[in-house]
Formats: structure tokens, C-alpha cells, sequence
């Protein structure tokens, strides 16, 4: 396909392909007719995503000969829920499913979620493929088989790793995002630079306001580059169980804020990371760890290309009321990765240093996030 890149996600039998390209919808089912044992294909998505551009896909995957059949779900993260797991089964059986079949999830990280984890479990499970829509979908949730629904007592607590058969992230469908979604998931590029990548931090320093503001070119080598991070992390860790835990470089915080949010749309994932990511810096400097210097040139990049860096951030541009620290630290108790009653944070030594801190002392946190980071 011209212009398009191949990043193999390399994971023996269960290895796939991400390509990355302008227009892939329009080609899809010539794309992944050769994927299906027959010529059918159910599409989860939702209506923001379905008004746009589900005909393109429809359209594409019927001139191959192959049936679909779209099952439109509301937009929003309050979608990934059991009640909509348990209506998008249902759907899914009604439309014939068989185990030999695939589902398409078309959306962004909530569709790619709740269709990803409908596919693990129906029939026991079933293929699936990602086309992602959102910046952060392209470059985060759509790789790697991390698939969840939430619930009251935390984000993505219910869930299973299931891998797709195939990702295509189409760069040309950016262009119909919001701007505050656009930043959300520029959230996702930036943490791929201050988790491990110096270099590629610095070059978002010099491109990033023009790839937020629409040149293609910078947003396809964006999704490229932050794909390639990914794909080379799950393949060395596809379960999480060491290194692929920094991929959650200001998660624990960020999840913390989402749940106490109600999951609503008054705090986006990207928004909520990235004011983790800095709570991160915060912390890895007053434990000594990190140069201040570090941390505000990583907040200050974000406050620049219209992210939050703190939760005094959050509750100025997003109207926010963010519990108090008490109960902040109560919800991170919540997360995936608290091991033997205590919460592994991801800290960092400075932009491109992060690590595993698995016996952070609590008090020290609960300093940081009382002073609600005015800085």
C-alpha cells in the first residue's frame, strides 16, 4: 500500500500488523478480506464515529463481497460498562456470530475497549480488529490486547488480554477529531518520550503545536513512532509482568482522577494522564529522584500544547472538583498493579528516565497531592 507503514507487533503465533496510512477505510476490505473464514463481519461503534465515517467502511468492506452488520453504541467512556458488554453480546449473538468469525472495533479507546473485551469472551473467544479513530486509540489502546470494561470501584478493573488480528489506524480520519480529543491523545505521544525516549521528546518540543494544529506528515510519523515504542514494549511483555507496566507513566494518578470523574465527560483519559504525568514528576522530584528542571520542562510542554500538568490544572480548566488527597490515595489502592496491599507507581530519574517503584512511602505522595501542585 503506498505510503503506508508496517509495524509488526511480534508475538509468535498471535504476532499481527499495525499499519499506519492515510485512507486505509477506503481500502479495508480489500485489507481484510483475506483475514475472514467467510465473507461477514459484525462493526461495533458508536454514533459520533458512525456519523462520520462508517460508510466509508461499509462501503469498502462491501465492494470485497463482504457483509457487515454495524451495532451503534452511545459515545463515551460511561459505554465501557457491564450493561453495555452485556447488550453488545447480545447483539452479537443475535447477528450470528460464530467462533470462526471477527468483530471490527471502530472507534476509539471505549469501543476498542468493550468490543476488544466482548470478542475475548464470546464463544470463549472470537477474532477481532482494531480500527482505531482517536489520536490515542492510534497510538495506545488499539496495541498490545489490553481490553476491560469499568466499574465504581476503579477504571479497566474487569477485563482480559485478548490481541487483535490486525490494527489499522488511518491517520487521514484525525482530521474530524475535536481539538480537546486531539490533545487527549497527544497525552499518549508525549508519555512514550518521558518514559524511556529523550530524543523523541525533544522533537515533539519542536513539533508538536504543528501536529496538534493538522500537518499530516507530523501526526502519521507521531502515530509511527509511538506504535513502534509500543509494539517492541508487549513484545518483550505481552502480561505486564515487568517493564510493560511503564507504559503507565502517570496512570495510577490519572485513574484515580477518572473514577473519582464518574468516568464522564468532564475529564478526558488523555487529560487525566497527562495531569498524572505530572503528579509523577512531581513526586520523583520531592523524593529526590528527579531535577526539578525535568519536571517543569515536561509540564511546561504539555501546558503548551493545551494539556493539564497538575490537578490545580484540572480544576481550573476543567471545572473539576478533585477529591481530597485521602481519598485520591484510596482510589489508587484500586489499581491493577497494587501487589501485596501496596500501589507500584512509575517515577521517573528525569524526561526519558522512568522506572518501577513498587515501595513508595505514602506520606510522601499524600505531600504532593495536598499541595494540589499550583507549580
Amino acid at each position: 500500500m503506498t505510503n503506508t507503514h508496517t509495524v509488526p507487533v511480534s508475538l509468535g503465533d498471535r504476532s499481527y500488523d499495525v499499519l499506519i496510512g492515510a485512507d486505509l477505510l477506503a481500502r479495508a476490505g480489500e485489507t481484510i478480506s483475506p483475514l475472514l473464514k467467510r465473507p461477514y463481519v459484525p462493526i461495533v461503534s458508536d454514533e459520533t464515529v458512525a456519523a462520520l465515517h462508517l460508510e466509508t467502511l461499509t462501503q469498502s468492506l462491501e465492494a470485497s463481497g463482504i457483509e457487515c452488520g454495524p451495532i451503534i453504541l452511545p459515545p463515551g467512556e460511561a459505554t465501557k460498562s457491564f450493561k453495555h458488554l452485556e447488550e453488545l453480546l447480545s447483539a452479537l449473538m443475535d447477528a450470528g456470530v460464530e467462533r470462526t468469525d471477527m468483530v471490527i472495533a471502530f472507534g476509539g479507546g471505549v469501543i476498542g475497549d468493550l468490543a476488544g473485551f466482548a470478542a475475548a469472551v464470546l464463544r470463549r473467544g472470537v477474532d477481532f480488529i482494531q480500527i482505531p479513530t482517536t489520536l490515542l486509540a492510534q497510538v495506545d489502546s488499539s496495541v498490545g490486547g489490553k481490553t476491560a470494561i469499568d466499574v465504581p470501584q476503579g477504571k479497566n478493573l474487569i477485563g482480559a488480554f485478548h490481541q487483535p488480528r490486525l490494527v489499522l489506524a488511518d491517520t487521514s480520519v484525525l482530521g474530524t477529531l475535536t481539538m480537546r480529543d486531539l490533545r487527549a491523545g497527544y497525552a499518549e505521544v508525549v508519555k512514550y518520550g518521558l518514559i524511556d525516549d529523550f530524543d523523541f521528546f525533544e522533537w515533539l518540543e519542536k513539533n508538536g503545536p504543528a501536529l496538534i494544529d493538522g500537518d499530516q506528515d507530523l501526526r502519521a510519523e507521531a502515530v509511527r513512532h509511538s506504535v513502534a515504542a509500543k509494539a517492541r514494549v508487549v513484545a518483550a511483555d505481552e502480561r505486564e509482568d515487568g517493564q510493560r507496566a511503564l507504559l503507565n507513566l502517570g496512570h495510577t494518578f490519572g485513574h484515580a482522577l477518572e473514577t473519582a470523574a464518574g468516568y464522564s465527560g468532564d475529564l478526558l483519559h488523555g487529560e487525566a494522564v497527562a495531569a498524572g504525568m505530572g503528579i509523577a514528576f512531581d513526586v520523583s522530584v520531592h523524593l529526590g529522584l528527579c531535577p526539578a528542571d525535568d519536571a517543569a520542562r515536561a509540564k511546561a510542554h504539555m501546558r503548551a500544547t493545551g494539556l493539564p500538568a497538575s490537578i490545580s490544572d484540572l480544576e481550573k480548566r476543567n471545572s473539576l472538583s478533585v477529591p481530597d488527597t485521602q481519598e485520591l490515595i484510596r482510589l489508587m489502592g484500586q489499581d491493577k498493579k497494587v501487589s501485596g496491599g501496596k500501589i507500584t507507581f512509575i517515577l521517573t530519574r528525569g524526561i526519558g528516565k522512568s522506572f518501577i517503584a513498587s515501595d513508595v512511602d505514602m506520606d510522601q505522595v499524600a505531600q504532593v497531592l495536598s499541595k494540589r501542585q499550583a507549580a
